[in-house]
Order: C-alpha cells, then structure tokens, then sequence
C-alpha cells in the first residue's frame, strides 16, 4: 500500500482517468508476422532442412522485443503514464503470466510421473521399471547439486538487491543484480557441461525425452530470466528504480524466484528421487 507522500508525490495522470491509452505501435502487428516467420522456419527446417527463414523470424522476433520492451521503458519513466492502478495491472498481468509457466511445468512432470509411477506403460519396455533398462543416470550429487546451490545462492543476492533498492542503497542494488546475473551465467555453464557429459541421448528412448525437455526448457527460461536480470542491471547503473518505483525489476525477481523453485522440483523429483544406476566419469 503507498503511503501519503507516495501518493502525492506522483504525477497527475495525462488522461481524465488513471489509466494508460497506449499510443499506436507497429510492434503488435511486426511481432505476429515475425513470430510466424519463426514458427514456419521450424517447420521447413524440420521437413526440408532450409533454415533461412527460422533464422530470419528468430532475428526479426528478437528484434520485435527489443524496440517494444525498449518503448515500455521509455513509457514507464514518462510520468504520468504508469499511474498505480496501471502497476496494479501489470502486477496482475506478471502474475497470470507465472502461472501460465507453472502450468507449462506441470505438463512436463505429468509425463515424468505418469512414465515413473507406471512403467509399464514404455513402449517397447523389456521390463516394466524406472529409469528403463540401460539408462544411466546422473549422480544427484555431482553437478546436479552444485547448480541447485549456485541458483539457491542467486535467489539470496537478487533478495539483497532488491532490499538495497528498498533502502536506497545503490551499491547494493547493482551488486546484487551483477552477482545475480553472474550465477545465472554459472549455472547455464555447468548445465551445458552436464549436457555434454549425459550418458544417453535425447532419441534414447522415453527417460532422455523427458529429461531434457523438462531441464532443458527450465535452462531456457534460466538464460530469459538472466537476460531480465541483466537488463535491470543497466537500468540500475542508469538510475531508472527507485525505492518507489521498480516494478520492472519487481517481476525479474518473481520471475527468477519462479526458476528457482521449479529446478528445486526437477532436482528432487528427476535427479534424486528419479536417480537410478549412476554413469561413471
């Protein structure tokens, strides 16, 4: 809840109404054809092997992104224009937008489940266990640990950083983040390692396919949500939070929080509960 001086401290809205009529965009418009672009480039690559136009859209979809988020920024310190009821709105929006992803999780470990708690259900299975007969497995407390700790450690100093912002401390804050950003770094580090070093691949049957595209999707959204933070680590080193003002930097750390708790889950459900004969190195 803002307080008094919050609230009179903050600009009149530019409309009779404290909500934000946004001014015409071409990125809605630039970012559905990229998007198509991409989603079309799959496809031809997948069937034809021509990748030109999935890299084109990838380009063109990035692109988007940056000129969209980058005008947002620039409506963000336009005062008057994100009054508190539309931060309220983007608190909602970041929310739903969180539990979109949770349910996107949820698809994955229904399928690790489903394969763990009925193994009979594999395909082709000669015996009816899980992990399936042949599969080795990480040892849950090689790097499987070190990255749990690394991003455990993360969510500590993204924590600290937004303390700092809270109580102006802007050394603080853009420690914080730098630390944060660094890790993130390390962790997708170790887990291209890992990859490196699995003993089975992603077509070795129904435990690599599931595997890689649970962690590896949560590796994704690592690198997203280290690129987040890194961008709010520019905004800080330009000034653009204050203790009043911050919600950009507010949703990377929901965001990130979100990637801890997930590799928290697939740690314990897919690396040690999940954990069946450990590969040698």
């Amino acid at each position: 809840m803002a307080s008094t001086t919050d609230l009179a401290a903050e600009p009149a809205p530019l409309h009779k109404h404290p909500y934000h009529l946004v001014d015409p965009s071409p990125w809605p418009l630039l970012s559905s054809f990229a998007a198509g672009a991409l989603v079309l480039g799959i496809i031809i690559g997948a069937h034809y092997g021509s990748w030109w136009l999935l890299y084109l859209g990838g380009a063109s979809t990035l692109a988007c992104m940056f000129f969209w988020w980058r005008d947002v920024i620039r409506e963000s310190r336009t005062p008057g224009m994100h009054t508190p009821v539309v931060r309220i709105g983007l608190r909602y929006g970041m929310t739903l937008f969180i539990a979109s992803e949770v349910m996107f999780f949820v698809a994955f470990f229904w399928a690790y489940f489903h394969f763990a708690l009925y193994p009979q259900h594999v395909s082709g299975a000669e015996v009816a266990i899980w992990p399936p007969k042949g599969i080795l497995t990480f040892d849950p407390f090689g790097l499987p640990f070190l990255n749990t700790m690394i991003l455990l450690l993360s969510g500590c100093t993204v924590t600290w950083a937004h303390h700092s912002l809270l109580h102006n401390d802007r050394r603080g804050l853009v420690l914080g983040l730098l630390l944060t950003v660094l890790l993130g770094l390390s962790f997708t580090a170790f887990q291209a390692i890992e990859y490196a070093e699995a003993p089975f691949k992603f077509t070795g049957g129904v435990y690599p396919s599931v595997f890689f595209l649970a962690t590896g999707f949560h590796g994704f959204h690592v690198i997203v949500g280290t690129t987040f933070l890194l961008v709010c680590l520019l905004r800080a080193m330009k000034g653009h939070f204050t203790a009043q003002r911050h919600f950009g930097f507010e949703a990377a750390a929901w965001y990130w929080h979100f990637v801890d708790v997930v590799w928290l889950f697939l740690f314990v459900c897919i690396y040690f509960w999940g954990a069946g004969e450990i590969a040698q190195h």
